[in-house]
């Protein structure tokens, strides 16, 4: 029998982005994609990212999480699912500690992350620094100048799309501004052709923006192995940064998605910072059901 089997889980969202908690601190448990699969696929625990809580691995942390896709591979990055992991933290019953100032120090493979309480149902993420050099990002053939890189859909002389930036935010992102609505796209066709394009070894993260004011973004993304999702917080960050540099906007700006508004700032010092809302839906414990047939 899987060890997720009756295992709590919290059921959250970030600004519309479906989170699993799952805590498996004091276990030497790991989630495989397999398993993740099943959560992913039951109507009780479905997710767009399912963050595993673990035990600290640098000193100094408050924990370590493993943030995997529906597809069941793994993430650097999450920013919605690391506020509700703050949350979780800091409220739950049964997974809160005591922490200094509503402040944690998380990590994932890409890195530490702070993350504050500043109201009740509100938390501010410091996604760290974006990484722009082509091979950090990374792409598979050199870009001395990322803000822009040669890729296109549709016909070669009336192109659909062209020329997205590209950012990693822990994560690969590939952003395309445009001029009119960004609802207008077939984004479910376009997200998976492009999110594994050759451009892109690692696949990507594909979003379409509109900047709406110096100060105010419109955003849809198809998620790396997640498809289209209502949010996601690194493409947030991702397209701030990108539109600061091609001097569409300022350092800071709303950025509206389907599901939620994000605050997003990019501050002097290169951090971007990130804010928005923590909801909780509910909890349940995994059925064994749901990994009968792994365990088959």
């Amino acid at each position: 029998m899987s060890p997720l089997a009756h295992r709590r889980f919290l059921k959250m969202h970030g600004a519309g982005n479906a989170i699993v908690v799952l805590d498996l601190r004091g276990t030497a448990v790991r989630v495989t994609p397999a398993e993740a699969r099943a959560i992913a696929a039951d109507v009780h625990s479905r997710f767009d990212q399912l963050m595993a809580v673990h035990d600290p691995v640098t000193p100094g942390t408050d924990a370590f999480m493993r943030i995997y896709n529906t597809d069941g591979s793994e993430s650097g990055a999450c920013g919605n699912g690391t506020r509700c992991v703050g949350y979780a933290l800091l409220d739950d019953p049964a997974m809160a500690r005591p922490a200094e100032n509503g402040a944690l120090t998380l990590e994932t493979k890409a890195g530490l992350v702070a993350v504050k309480r500043i109201t009740d149902r509100s938390f501010t993420v410091d996604m760290g620094q974006p990484r722009l050099r082509w091979d950090e990002i990374p792409l598979a053939e050199p870009f001395l100048d990322t803000r822009r890189i040669e890729l296109q859909v549709g016909p070669i002389d009336d192109p659909i799309l062209h020329s997205p930036a590209a950012v990693s935010m822990g994560n690969p992102h590939a952003i395309f501004f445009v001029d009119r609505d960004p609802d207008s796209y077939d984004l479910g066709r376009i997200g998976p052709l492009l999110e594994a394009h050759p451009i892109f070894p690692e696949r990507a993260n594909i979003s379409i923006a509109e900047v709406t004011s110096r100060d105010t973004i419109k955003l849809r993304v198809w998620e790396r192995g997640a498809g289209l999702t209502l949010a996601c917080g690194t493409a947030a960050c991702a397209t701030v940064v990108a539109a600061s540099r091609l001097r569409m906007i300022g350092r800071a700006a709303r950025v509206a998605l389907p599901g939620g508004e994000l605050s997003i700032e990019w501050r002097a010092d290169d951090h971007v910072l990130m804010t928005g809302p923590v909801y909780l839906e509910g909890e349940g414990t995994f059925s064994p059901d749901l990994f009968a047939r792994i365990d088959g």
